[in-house]
C-alpha cells in the first residue's frame, strides 16, 4: 500500500473516533465498515470496504478517481455510504436517468430505497407529496440514513397511518 494511501485510510479511520454513527453488524460482531460496490466511469471499480462515516467523495477516492469519460455532477460526493451500497458512475452524455431508476428500485420488488432515493422518487410513494418528501430528505441529511421504517415517524408530516401505508412500498436499507 502506498504512503499516501495509508494516510488516507488513516484520516477516515479517525473520523469514525471522532463520530458516534450506525455500526455494521457482521454474524454476531458490530463492525464500523461498510462493503461498497463501485462501478462505471471509475479508475478502479470493483468492491471496497470502508468506515461507516466515510462519504463517497472517500469511497471515490480510494477507488483512483474519475476516469476522463465521468460525468462528476451524477455523482453526490457529499452522501454518507451505507453497506451494500452502490455507487454508479456514468459517462458524460449517457442518459443518468435510468441509471438512479435501477439504483432506487430493487430489480425484484420495485420497493424505493427511501435513504437514496430522489425527491420525485419519494413524491411517488403513496401519501407524499412535495412538503413530505423534502422533510423527508431533510431528516436524512441532517440525521443519516434511516435503520428501520419506524424511524420515519421521527420525519414532521408522518404518522402511523401514512407509515402503514408505506410499508410495502419501501426499502430500507
Amino acid at each position: 500500500m502506498k504512503k499516501e494511501d495509508e494516510d488516507f485510510n488513516a484520516v477516515i479511520a479517525k473520523d469514525a473516533t471522532d463520530q458516534d454513527d450506525q455500526d455494521v453488524v457482521i454474524g454476531d460482531k458490530q463492525s464500523n465498515l461498510a462493503i461498497v460496490d463501485v462501478k462505471g466511469e471509475i479508475k478502479k471499480p470493483g468492491i471496497y470496504e470502508v468506515d461507516v462515516n466515510a462519504r463517497v467523495n472517500d469511497v471515490i477516492q480510494m477507488a483512483g478517481g474519475f476516469t476522463k469519460k465521468a460525468d462528476e455532477s451524477i455523482v453526490n460526493l457529499a452522501q454518507k455510504v451505507q453497506d451494500e451500497m452502490v455507487i454508479q458512475v456514468p459517462a458524460k452524455g449517457v442518459d443518468s436517468g435510468h441509471l438512479a431508476d435501477a439504483s432506487q428500485k430493487t430489480k425484484e420488488s420495485n420497493k424505493i430505497k427511501i435513504n437514496e432515493a430522489t425527491q420525485e422518487e419519494i413524491e411517488s410513494l403513496s401519501g407524499i407529496g412535495p412538503a413530505k418528501a423534502q422533510a423527508i430528505i431533510q431528516h436524512r441529511e441532517e440525521n443519516g440514513f434511516f435503520q428501520t421504517t419506524e424511524d420515519l415517524l421521527e420525519v414532521s408530516g408522518i404518522g402511523e397511518k401514512t407509515l402503514e401505508n408505506l410499508q410495502d412500498e419501501l426499502q430500507i436499507p
